[in-house]
């Protein structure tokens, strides 16, 4: 089972979110969840890495929704997770 933190960045930024684009988001990130555990991510998510980074990724979740993260030290439960921002293509200057 991964696991997962978020940095106060995202907290800001989720809250900003509408319901609707919450709800788009966690879906995603059931998928992302997941895809973690098939060792392999479905295209529709479009996980690659942030232009520009070494090791900021984004995950698309709907067709202006971004939100960014790093890989942390891993567990023996699985990869760990750090939650940067979430919003729209805007954050992906400041990922």
């Amino acid at each position: 089972m991964p696991t997962w933190e978020r940095t106060a960045r995202f907290d800001r930024d989720l809250a900003r979110l509408t319901s609707g684009e919450r709800a788009r988001f966690r879906t995603a990130v059931a998928h992302f969840v997941d895809d973690l555990r098939r060792g392999r991510f479905r295209a529709g998510l479009r996980v690659r890495r942030v232009q520009g980074t070494d090791e900021v990724f984004e995950i698309t979740w709907s067709p202006d929704g971004r939100a960014t993260f790093q890989y942390g030290a891993g567990t023996d439960a699985g990869p760990h997770v750090i939650w940067r921002r979430v919003s729209g293509h805007e954050i992906l200057d400041r990922p």
